[in-house]
């Protein structure tokens, strides 16, 4: 039986981990056709929602990320240059 959105799962999860898990579970339900018409159209909504959220999410952590490197984002160095 599918899981109808209300709204309590439609309120901003609480971490971005929250809410990729949520998207995965309604990309699980999308794919596997679980869901009728209305309710795949309330999903796609809530997951295009829950892709802004970890966006936004995301663009902090740059922005964050950026501060602490001097405003310019330095490629992860290999294994093989970290050892050097």
């Amino acid at each position: 039986m599918s899981k109808k959105l209300t709204a309590d799962t439609a309120a901003a999860p609480a971490s971005f981990e929250e809410a990729m898990a949520e998207l995965a579970q309604l990309v699980s339900q999308m794919e596997a056709g679980q869901l009728p018409l209305e309710a795949s159209v309330a999903a796609y909504q809530r997951g295009s929602a829950l892709v802004k959220f970890c966006a936004g999410q995301l663009d902090k952590v740059e922005s964050q990320v950026k501060v602490l490197e001097g405003d310019m984002l330095k490629p992860f160095a290999d294994a093989d240059e970290a050892a050097q």
